[in-house]
């Protein structure tokens, strides 16, 4: 919920447009973020999905290995 009341403040404050990022295991919970905000909280603020990219990033690791992570990016849009 801390992830949703930063969308909703976002908007709040006048941002046209708001960027949820997430990735690994937690892009689910970035999904979440955007569907909740939206659908229950900004409902009656015609904010829609502008924008879904989907890709990888490469990082390393705690023992120093290089990895590959899936990263999504989920913009929405203040209509």
């Amino acid at each position: 919920m801390n992830y949703v009341t930063g969308v909703i403040m976002q908007f709040g404050n006048g941002a046209e447009e708001v960027t949820v990022k997430a990735r690994g295991k937690f892009i689910s919970k970035g999904v979440d973020v955007a569907e909740v905000a939206r659908r229950k909280f900004l409902e009656n603020k015609n904010v829609s999905v502008k924008n879904v990219s989907i890709g990888s990033e490469e990082f390393e690791n705690k023992e120093g290995k290089l990895v590959n992570v899936s990263v999504i990016e989920i913009i929405l849009k203040k209509e």
